[in-house]
């Protein structure tokens, strides 16, 4: 059996093992790559570290660390209440305005994890708060940011017009951001009905904040220890006059809007001046933590240590396969197929699972030449239409827990359940990789 099928099996036996056994498929995908790496491939152990997502593993700590100062200190739950306010609180409303934010920041040249990493943790907030889905509420950030991805400003846009470009196919930018957007809202429409979006028809909320009861929903509870209930005890306490003004919290809508100042702030560097969203993240949380450091003391141990473990060593990992060919030892048997439309159809398909776990740009670029002959050779395959369906296979799968996004989502999920909603997301994306490609396929290849 060739090295590259060995490395494939070892894949899926850590999935075995790590759904049999209550073991962390990261701890389980480090020691594989170590292996695999060494005795299969022949790489030092500096060339298997050198496969560390740091970027993703700096955005994933810098992120969960933010808004966990964010929500113990009532910031994420203040700014519920202003997109209630927004939507004049219809509850019904707020998944799609998750939605839409998503699409526009995108499609106006953010990069999809820099738009995720902001609107996700708002989004995710109103869920628990309002009873919402929150599988739901991730998904539709996830596929809104995927929906104005391909635009020609954007980041996927320019990158895959590039890759076009290069191989010196027939190019319309336009037609590939139509189908990503088409692709992705169609699927936010049936995610909206199937995970209980019409129960939302007629919901709303009440302004000032009416209590449970009366078809209102409760508070969100305590989830992250006293600090969060000092400072929504606080609120409280201020609203009703109770806080005399020598209380060392008055001062608290103060550090929340501090820290809404810090969450705009990181939304400017990394979206305008396209800096590290994990560098900057850390600091303005550092800044924070520094102006109440006793109010925030657990927002590092809130820091989503498990999950981040599982998704840095499964990419490490799948950098191991890229490295010894098992990625382009796949697409080449695939692309000397004889029959150029199953050629395509296999091209989506390899293209979903691989960008399911590494980087949705690096497949674009790698398997969109090898399409290349089969596509020049007057075979009758559209190559904008082959473009358009790569383009969506390779990207609606961010929805991946093991991908950016998709690990974005996961780290800021409700605490406890973050187990069963790793089930839902992984469940969720497996269905995608499989069937996505399919459908896209035959919406712009075939038909």
């Amino acid at each position: 059996m060739s090295h590259e099928m060995l490395s494939i099996l070892g894949l899926a036996a850590m999935f075995v093992v790590a759904t049999i056994l209550p073991v962390n498929m990261g701890i389980l995908a480090f020691a594989g790559a170590f292996l695999v790496g060494t005795t299969l491939a022949g790489l030092t152990t500096a060339k298997i570290l050198s496969f560390f997502p740091s970027g993703l593993f700096l955005t994933l700590v810098g992120i969960t660390y933010l808004f966990a100062i964010a929500q113990n200190n009532g910031t994420i739950d203040w700014l519920v209440r202003l997109a209630v306010r927004a939507v004049r609180g219809h509850v019904i409303a707020i998944p799609w305005v998750m939605f839409l934010v998503a699409a526009a920041l995108t499609s106006v040249g953010a990069v999809s994890p820099g738009a995720v990493a902001i609107i996700a943790p708002i989004a995710l907030g109103f869920a628990v708060k309002y009873g919402i889905s929150p599988l739901l509420m991730g998904l539709m950030v996830i596929h809104g940011a995927q929906a104005g991805g391909f635009s020609p400003i954007s980041i996927y846009g320019g990158i895959t017009n590039g890759v076009v470009a290069k191989a010196g196919l027939p190019l319309d930018p336009i037609v590939t951001f139509l189908a990503s957007f088409a692709v992705n809202g169609g699927v936010a429409v049936l995610l909206f009905f199937a995970l209980g979006g019409m129960k939302l028809i007629g919901q709303q909320v009440h302004m000032a904040g009416a209590p449970a009861g009366a078809g209102y929903p409760a508070a969100t509870p305590p989830r992250y220890g006293d600090a969060e209930t000092e400072a929504i005890t606080l609120e409280r306490r201020i609203a009703e006059g109770g806080v005399a003004s020598n209380d060392p919290m008055a001062n608290n809508r103060f550090y929340q809007l501090s820290t809404l100042a810090g969450l705009i702030l990181l939304a400017v560097l990394t979206l305008v001046y396209k800096l590290d969203i994990g560098f900057c993240a850390i600091s303005i949380g550092l800044v924070l933590s520094l102006m109440a450091p006793t109010l925030q003391r657990k927002a590092v141990a809130q820091v989503t240590w498990p999950e981040i473990v599982l998704i840095t060593g499964v990419s490490t990992y799948v950098g191991v396969m890229e490295a010894m060919g098992t990625i382009s030892y796949a697409a080449n048997s695939v692309a000397g197929l004889a029959s150029p439309l199953m050629a395509a159809l296999v091209l989506c398909l390899i293209g979903a699972v691989v960008s399911a776990f590494a980087s949705s740009t690096a497949v674009l670029g790698s398997l969109i030449p090898l399409a290349v002959p089969f596509l020049h050779a007057g075979t009758g395959v559209d190559a904008i239409g082959f473009i358009a369906a790569m383009a969506v296979s390779s990207t609606i799968v961010d929805v991946s827990p093991f991908s950016t996004n998709g690990a974005l989502v996961l780290a800021n999920s409700p605490e406890a359940s973050r187990d069963g909603f790793f089930k839902q997301l992984l469940g969720y994306g497996a269905l995608v990789t499989v069937i996505a490609p399919f459908v896209v396929w035959f919406l712009f290849v075939v038909l």
